[in-house]
């Protein structure tokens, strides 16, 4: 039985630290590629002809560190470089317009002026909680505080909305 000789130095400190080095990566913005991040880090350390460490600790923390910074560099010159080609083009294809179609432009105003009529048919209170909540985007529980009422009852309106939206896309995919 052969054993193989127990690490020692920046390998045992690696090995020790492991799960708090994973921490420290997705705490620095790695998130699920932490694991990926520290194995890149371990072959960027096992590839370095280092000699003896005095703080192995540190040192891990540090190439940890500086790996991330590495990666949010290399993104941030990923989306200018996509930027400045998209701009450069003129757009996502050559010679077509990111404008919809007229025809998709008036079919668009008029399915928006019916959804705002099917509202609008519900009753001021629904038309104006759910516009208040989905346009504006105000969390339920101050839409009722500004309206009065409980939140059961902005709940209740919501649905009432939801519901009257959902058949008018029904009708409209009917058609």
């Amino acid at each position: 039985m052969s054993s193989s000789p127990s690490p020692s130095g920046l390998e045992a400190a690696f090995i020790e630290r492991r799960a708090k080095l994973l921490r420290f990566l997705a705490a620095r913005g790695a998130g699920e590629a932490a694991e990926d991040v520290l194995h890149e880090v371990w072959l960027k350390i096992a590839a370095a002809d280092t000699g003896p460490v005095a703080s192995p600790l540190a040192y891990l923390y540090r190439a940890c560190d500086l790996m991330m910074i590495d990666r949010y560099r290399s993104a941030r010159q990923a989306r200018k470089r996509e930027k400045d080609w998209t701009e450069a083009m003129g757009g996502a294809v050559p010679g077509v317009s990111d404008a919809p179609s007229p025809d998709r432009a008036i079919a668009a105003r008029q399915q928006a002026r019916l959804a705002a009529e099917t509202l609008d048919a519900l009753g001021a209170r629904p038309a104006a909680i759910f516009r208040r909540h989905r346009v504006d985007g105000v969390p339920q529980k101050r839409v009722a505080e500004e309206f009065g009422v409980s939140l059961s009852t902005v709940e209740s309106d919501l649905r009432i909305a939801y519901r009257a939206l959902a058949q008018l896309k029904e009708r409209l995919d009917e058609a």
